[in-house]
């Protein structure tokens, strides 16, 4: 879609940034037969619940959190996918990252979408607008996906623009001509207004925002009461609510990609415990305790596929991380004709100084499992280095390349 000129405006600093039909978009990336097709994710089963649907099956009144068999009736010739969620929380991430590189200051809503304070990032990277059009043309570069983007001077104006000009899209509101971009709208498009809200409104003779400020403050707390007033500000444009960012760590994760595609599992387990290792003396370092892990494997031909699972304790130790991991890669390579470029182990649902809980029938830690390993591990890689100390599973074989480690 072609973005016209917009003008920049010192007081346009928030930026609201929603992908288009996310889950299904992603799903037509990784497959693209899908293409042109009806894609509604989830609801396959009996009692099935629809997660998302692409913008053609929206055409036929499929909506998200509807039951799947009122979705088939509605949309017969519909291709129903099962949800993944490992691999869209995978490309949330890969889009924080494109955020993060224009402003600390970002709050995610969801996986998909998130509020944007770029009020200092001008010196930088140029004005709001500016910042918009890059951050759109880097999700579309590097996730092959599109979002729409509302730029406005603050979140309120922010979120209702993203949603006007769906899908790939980008709508600016002037700071100067505020009004006259709100009253033509109908009053649903408020924060908040659904539809009870929205037959109470219409009741009273109030269809757009024009005619929720034509009855003044005082009709509208005498009609509504409380949100009244939350409505008199909102036909107004006015929000002074905050960006808030989410500083802490929603993942500590780290990968490799090799020289050479791999296919011995020993040489995989190898590598996978290695960055177990890795992963864990973060946690310590950072005071947090995981409850899921997960594992990510590429293959030669780049098919990506991501494995995770939940523990039922939070914990740091690298013994029962490895386990987990271990299981996980087990599970998954236990298959033929297998040849992996690249590996990964991460961590996620942070518990920071958790207290570990008492098992109903105790049993002793195994010696890799006993805390105080990790603890003198650590101590012994802080003062004399990484590979002063090396589990006997992770030595390297021939061909093994870890220039390509990363972690996030």
């Amino acid at each position: 879609m072609t973005t016209p000129p917009y003008p920049d405006h010192p007081d346009l600093t928030i930026l609201h940034v929603d992908m288009d039909a996310f889950y299904a978009s992603v799903e037509e990336r990784e497959d693209p037969s899908l293409k042109g097709k009806p894609v509604i994710v989830g609801g396959a089963g009996g009692r099935g619940v629809v997660s998302t649907a692409n913008y053609i099956a929206r055409r036929y009144g499929v909506r998200s959190a509807m039951p799947g068999v009122t979705a088939r009736r509605l949309c017969p010739q519909g291709v129903f996918v099962p949800s993944r969620m490992n691999l869209y929380v995978e490309v949330s991430h890969q889009i924080r990252e494109i955020f993060d590189r224009y402003t600390p200051l970002v709050q995610p809503l969801s996986l998909d979408e998130a509020f944007l304070d770029v009020a200092g990032s001008r010196r930088l990277h140029g004005g709001a607008v500016t910042i918009a059009q890059t951050i759109r043309a880097a999700v579309r570069d590097e996730t092959r996906l599109t979002c729409s983007v509302g730029v406005a001077p603050n979140k309120f104006l922010a979120k209702l623009s993203s949603d006007l000009n769906k899908p790939d899209g980008m709508v600016v509101v002037d700071p100067d001509n505020v009004q006259a971009f709100l009253d033509p709208l109908p009053v649903t498009r408020l924060w908040g207004v659904g539809k009870v809200a929205a037959r109470r409104l219409h009741a009273a003779g109030i269809h757009t925002i024009n005619d929720l400020r034509a009855r003044g403050e005082t009709e509208l707390v005498r009609l509504f009461g409380n949100s009244g007033e939350h409505l008199w500000q909102l036909c107004r444009g006015q929000d002074s609510r905050k960006v808030v960012p989410d500083s802490r760590a929603k993942s500590v994760s780290h990968e490799t990609t090799f020289s050479e595609d791999v296919s011995d599992i020993d040489e995989l387990r190898g590598a996978m415990l290695a960055l177990t290792e890795g992963v864990g003396r973060r946690l310590r370092n950072a005071e947090l305790q995981a409850r899921t892990v997960q594992i990510k494997v590429r293959h030669s031909d780049f098919k990506t596929v991501t494995r995770a699972q939940t523990l039922s304790t939070p914990t740091d130790n690298t013994a029962t991380l490895w386990k987990t991991a271990r299981e996980l890669l087990d599970a998954y390579l236990d298959q033929p004709g297998f040849a992996i470029r690249l590996i990964g182990m991460g961590t996620s649902g942070f518990d920071a100084g958790a207290p570990v809980q008492a098992q109903l029938f105790d049993e002793p830690n195994t010696a890799l499992e006993d805390p105080q390993i990790d603890s003198v591990s650590d101590r012994i890689r802080e003062k004399f280095g990484a590979d002063a100390l090396t589990r006997a599973g992770t030595l390297r074989r021939p061909g093994r390349d870890d220039s390509g480690q990363k972690s996030g």
